[in-house]
């Protein structure tokens, strides 16, 4: 790695302040490898085109991240970088010409760096092979091999020579659900579903054993499961402790916001708050329960934050409906509490439980309590509020927006009544291939950019059902506090 040590820091204390620091996984081989009668267990809809999600589409997103976070690794070479005859090298952790950013980190990077350890390497891919119930020759064969390629194999589940040995983890390119950064503590994630466990085991091997952690190691949280867990009837029983980071928003310094969801369990969020009070992490956490849909999956699929006073998120499940008059028949059959809205509950240390009763005084509530915004608090929704664009933006992440700095996010650019409901609140719009070019020239300074949507393509990379807050680990942002 090209940063120090002692350079190095875990610090979030918000969603939007100036990103410093991320981690991120880039599209390896194993997302070109999802089969069609193996998407679903993969957690994909569909099948995506490798070559496109790479050149045309995620290759924009590092470079502008790159302009942000550590300009002086791609200023003046994006004609380089871009050339045919680079074949990409910029982008491939294992090659010599790689950006090996120390502030747009790799996780692959930090995996090969762990593994040319003799003893975590051996314990290690010990652990792959039983969890993928490997046979015992293979285990030793992965053991021998090289670091770097090795940490290729542990991620795309296939050989130097493309022969598949186990399934691939095509979702670890949504760095955010498997670890969060809250204040200068990491809390390590329990996934819901087995395809992604592979996951959490490479990252607990890296934030435990990596040198750029080590300062941090007695901050690293992880989610223990309750007791007696494994007296539990059922394999797939609902009631494990599963959290997911898509889950997970850190919204002041001493604020948390957790989701119910398809994803995160009550039980998984009961041991996070207890893990997070017990270790005075945090004095809240408001548990926005949604419901469980596959089209709403991580509560920031629901809503992200882009200033702090505006909020981008969906309306149906926002402002309540009206209440049933009960002199009606049908109020004495319907569901009292609608499983199409969100309940909030915010608990604090040594004081009562708080309700919220919908998702704008809750988001108001932070803007202007913990946040101190002066300025009245905004909401810009999904399709404009209107539908079908309302739903179908939505389920293309609308919603899940990575703020680079406060005011600058980056979305996708198929999104239009979204796009129209940004630039109808003062937003200016641009396209990530423009705004390269303007960076790279001069005209534009990203650090001082102000209230901007970056448009990225959205081709194939939106079907892998996932937006930029997925695909950002953010370590280290300023304090807007």
């Amino acid at each position: 790695m090209t940063l120090k040590n002692n350079d190095f820091k875990i610090d979030v204390t918000s969603e939007i302040g100036t990103l410093r620091t991320l981690l991120i996984h880039s599209p390896d081989s194993g997302l070109g490898k999802v089969v069609p009668s193996k998407a679903q267990d993969w957690l994909f809809e569909d099948i995506v085109h490798l070559d496109t999600v790479r050149k045309n589409e995620y290759d924009y997103y590092v470079k502008l991240l790159m302009y942000f976070l550590d300009p002086e690794k791609i200023k003046g070479k994006l004609k380089q970088i871009d050339s045919p005859e680079n074949k990409r090298a910029f982008f491939k952790p294992d090659n010599k010409d790689f950006h090996a950013s120390g502030k747009v980190v790799e996780i692959q990077t930090l995996l090969a760096d762990v593994l040319q350890d003799a003893s975590i390497r051996t314990k290690l891919v010990a652990s792959v092979c039983a969890i993928e119930s490997c046979n015992y020759r293979l285990q030793e064969q992965l053991i021998d091999t090289d670091p770097i390629e090795l940490a290729k194999i542990l991620i795309s589940g296939s050989l130097s020579n493309d022969e598949m040995i186990f399934a691939p983890i095509p979702n670890l390119i949504f760095s955010r659900d498997i670890g969060i950064a809250i204040n200068n503590f990491m809390l390590l994630n329990r996934p819901a579903k087995k395809a992604r466990a592979r996951e959490t085991l490479l990252l607990r091997y890296i934030f435990f054993n990596h040198p750029l952690f080590a300062a941090y190691k007695n901050n690293v949280l992880e989610i223990p499961e309750s007791m007696q867990h494994f007296l539990r009837p059922g394999e797939d029983n609902t009631d494990r402790s599963t959290l997911e980071g898509g889950d997970v928003m850190m919204v002041s310094p001493q604020h948390l916001i957790i989701g119910c969801s398809e994803r995160t369990s009550p039980s998984g969020a009961n041991e996070a708050i207890k893990l997070l009070f017990e270790h005075n992490v945090v004095e809240k956490v408001t548990v926005v329960k949604i419901p469980h849909k596959r089209d709403y999956m991580h509560i920031d699929t629901v809503f992200t934050q882009v200033k702090r006073n505006v909020w981008v998120l969906l309306g149906s499940l926002a402002i309540g409906e009206s209440p049933i008059d009960e002199k009606e028949p049908i109020a004495w059959f319907a569901d009292k509490k609608s499983k199409d809205k969100a309940e909030i509950i915010q608990f604090r240390k040594g004081k009562k439980p708080k309700k919220f009763e919908c998702i704008e005084d809750l988001l108001t509530n932070i803007s202007e309590k913990d946040l101190e915004s002066k300025e009245p608090t905004k909401f810009i929704y999904s399709g404009n509020n209107s539908f079908p664009y309302d739903a179908r933006e939505q389920w293309t992440d609308s919603c899940n927006l990575l703020a680079v700095k406060e005011g600058v996010v980056i979305g996708y650019d198929r999104n239009d009544k979204t796009v129209e409901a940004f630039k109808q609140n003062g937003f200016e719009v641009v396209k990530v291939s423009e705004l390269l070019e303007r960076f790279e020239n001069g005209d534009i300074d990203p650090q001082k950019m102000k209230n901007t949507l970056i448009l990225m393509p959205s081709a194939e990379l939106s079907r892998a059902r996932g937006g930029f807050h997925c695909m950002s680990m953010p370590i280290l942002r300023d304090k807007i506090l």
